[in-house]
């Protein structure tokens, strides 16, 4: 959602899902990234938490990030088609300790996919977080396994992250942002051609008798 205020100043006003099995990290990064907060003990996610994170992208954008922690709990999962419904672009979070998070973090994008697009059909950006990275760096053999999977599942990137220690945080969101920017120009670029199209389509043919 984008609006205009001042002459030549834009506002948006993205909505951005974290998501990912049980403690991953999602509470702890959002915490990180909108208050430079780190703790070390959280109350665990029921349904979902709010956040909001506003950005001066460049001297006329402002961004406005609505960020949607969103808990693991099954009793819950059958909501997430609420949730997820609108949004812009995502954080799937999977923990670097535990192996089997990653299963989790793909199922979590199979079920985004599935369940809220862009206008043109495409899916949503999305950013696959190797989180708790300063417990256990990402070797190079796993490395090449996430660029994979990232061009397999449709991510448009990953990040080895650690809230605690502050890496990656900024520059993951900031990789997020400037993709959903740019999915954004494009959206209204193929809507503006669309409506041309239509014009030039419906307008009259002028012929001399």
């Amino acid at each position: 959602m984008a609006g205009d205020t001042d002459l030549g100043f834009t506002e948006h006003l993205f909505k951005v899902l974290v998501i990912g099995d049980h403690k991953v990290g999602k509470t702890s990064f959002v915490k990180r990234y909108v208050r430079n907060q780190f703790y070390e003990e959280l109350k665990t996610t029921i349904g979902v938490d709010f956040s909001m994170k506003v950005i001066d992208w460049d001297s006329h954008t402002r961004v406005r990030l609505q960020l949607w922690d969103i808990a693991d709990q099954e009793r819950v999962r059958g909501l997430n088609r609420v949730y997820f419904k609108g949004s812009s672009g995502a954080f799937v979070v999977c923990d670097v300790t535990n192996g089997s998070t990653l299963d989790g973090a793909l199922n979590w994008k199979h079920e985004l996919d599935c369940q809220v697009m862009l206008k043109n059909g495409r899916p949503i950006p999305a950013v696959l977080l190797a989180n708790k990275c300063d417990e256990t760096k990402v070797c190079q053999r796993k490395a090449s396994l996430l660029e994979k999977i990232c061009k397999e599942k449709g991510f448009i990137g990953w990040f080895q992250t650690s809230a605690k220690e502050n890496i990656n945080v900024d520059k993951a969101a900031e990789f997020l942002v400037k993709h959903i920017l740019q999915t954004n120009d494009e959206l209204v670029k193929e809507e503006q051609n669309m409506q041309i199209n239509l014009k030039q389509q419906t307008k009259p043919n002028s012929a001399c008798c």
